[in-house]
């Protein structure tokens, strides 16, 4: 199961703990794709060919520990900014120590 609070579990609905999204959208794309199949409709069948690798998309993205990911963003950020700023400075003194060279 996903990463959900309690809260959230309680507010979804009976039909939402028993089968969750995922299986039935994963059901959902094979039964398109199978119809589709069956009785040779390319759309059914493209349907189903996105919905199927969507679901497994949609798994590892819910699975994601997302606060985590932009607490890494965050830091990656201001590392760089930390690097910029670094570089300015020794632009900065390289061009003090050539001005008084001259």
């Amino acid at each position: 199961m996903s990463q959900e609070t309690e809260k959230e579990i309680q507010k979804s609905s009976l039909p939402g703990r028993i089968v969750p999204t995922e299986v039935f959208l994963l059901c959902m794309g094979i039964a398109t794709l199978t119809y589709g199949i069956i009785n040779s409709m390319t759309m059914s069948i493209f349907w189903g060919c996105v919905i199927i690798p969507g679901v497994f998309i949609l798994h590892y993205v819910r699975k994601t520990d997302w606060t985590k990911h932009w607490q890494e963003m965050e830091e990656e950020q201001k590392a760089g900014i930390e690097r910029a700023a670094l570089r300015k400075r020794a632009v900065e003194e390289a061009r003090k120590v050539a001005d008084e060279g001259k």
